[in-house]
C-alpha cells in the first residue's frame, strides 16, 4: 500500500485524484491540502511516501514547498503535477528535490504508474517533459569535468537514469543485474558528489542523449 498526499488548490482536480487513489487497490490518500503552508504543517504529522504537488499554489509555490518538505523529510518522494512546460520551472522543481514531473494532461493510469515508479526509486516524467530535459543536456560545451570521469558503463547507466527509468528497467536494457546497476549508481553518486538520482541526472550533461519515444 503506497501512501500518497495531494497538494492541489484546484478543487475539481483534487477530488479526481482523491477518487483515483481511493478506488485503486494498492494506493491510499493520507491527506489533501490546498496550500503549501497547510501541507508543511500537516504532512510531517501524517507522513506520506509520495506527494503529488501542484506548482502554482496560492501563496508559497509548490517548488518552495517541495524544497522545505524535503528538508523536513529527506526520504519523501515528490511528483510535480502541473500545466507548465517551460524549462525554468522544470529545472527549479527538480533542483528543489522533486523526483518526477508530470503534466496535468497525464492519464489516470500514467499518474498511478508514476507514483509506483517513484516509490520504487524511479524518476517519472511525461515524455514531453523528458524531451525538454534531454534537450537541455544537449547544449554545446555542457560536459563537465566530473561527468567526464565516469566509465563508459557508468555513462550508459546515467543516460537511462536521466530518462527516468527505474533500476530494474536499466538492468534489463543493459543486460546486467539489479545489484550491478546499484553498484554503478553508488560510484556515479560518489564521482559527481551528489546524493540522489535527480541531482546526478542534472549534473550529467553532454550529447549522448536521445529523446524517449512518444507514447
Amino acid at each position: 500500500m503506497i501512501s500518497v498526499a495531494i497538494v492541489e488548490d484546484n478543487a475539481g482536480l483534487q477530488r479526481s485524484l482523491n477518487l483515483l487513489l481511493g478506488e485503486t487497490p494498492g494506493f491510499r490518500c493520507v491527506g489533501s491540502y490546498t496550500t503549501a503552508e497547510e501541507a508543511l504543517r500537516q504532512i510531517p504529522k501524517h507522513p506520506a511516501e509520495v506527494v503529488l504537488m501542484d506548482i502554482n499554489l496560492p501563496t508559497m509555490s509548490g517548488i518552495e514547498c517541495t524544497r522545505q518538505l524535503r528538508e523536513l523529510l529527506p526520504g519523501l518522494r515528490v511528483i510535480m503535477i502541473t500545466i507548465y512546460r517551460d524549462n525554468d520551472k522544470i529545472f527549479k522543481a527538480l533542483r528543489a528535490g522533486a523526483c518526477g514531473y508530470l503534466l496535468k494532461s497525464a492519464t489516470p493510469d500514467a499518474i498511478l504508474q508514476a507514483i509506483t515508479d517513484v516509490h520504487q526509486g524511479g524518476a517519472p516524467m511525461s515524455s514531453e517533459v523528458a524531451r525538454k530535459v534531454v534537450e537541455a543536456f544537449q547544449q554545446p560545451n555542457a560536459l563537465s569535468d566530473k561527468s567526464s570521469q565516469l566509465s563508459p558503463r557508468e555513462r550508459e547507466v546515467l543516460d537511462l537514469l536521466a530518462l527516468g527509468l527505474p533500476d530494474k528497467e536499466i538492468a534489463s536494457k543493459l543486460c546486467i543485474s539489479l545489484t550491478t546497476v546499484r553498484f554503478h549508481l553508488k560510484h556515479i553518486y560518489d564521482k559527481l558528489h551528489v546524493r540522489s538520482r535527480i541531482e546526478a541526472a542534472l549534473k550529467h550533461s553532454g550529447g549522448r542523449y536521445s529523446a524517449p519515444p512518444s507514447p
